[in-house]
């Protein structure tokens, strides 16, 4: 069974460099600009976390409709 862990890596290095960010801005005074960062950098997660449940559904796809 092959099973590949680089999502994972790319989800937590996004997570990791929002987080940077986020602490970064909320110390310089920009909090506002902290929040959006880190709204962004979610929604790049969900964008990401998306894609791979689509491929998810269709591979069980192909494997219960044998395509």
């Amino acid at each position: 069974m092959d099973f590949d862990l680089t999502p994972v890596f790319q989800i937590g290095a996004v997570g990791f460099i929002t987080a940077i960010l986020h602490t970064v801005l909320k110390q310089a005074g920009k909090e506002d600009i902290a929040h959006w960062a880190t709204l962004v950098g979610f929604i790049i997660v969900l964008y990401m976390v998306s894609h791979y449940i689509g491929d998810l559904f269709s591979e069980v796809k192909r494997v219960f409709l044998f395509n």
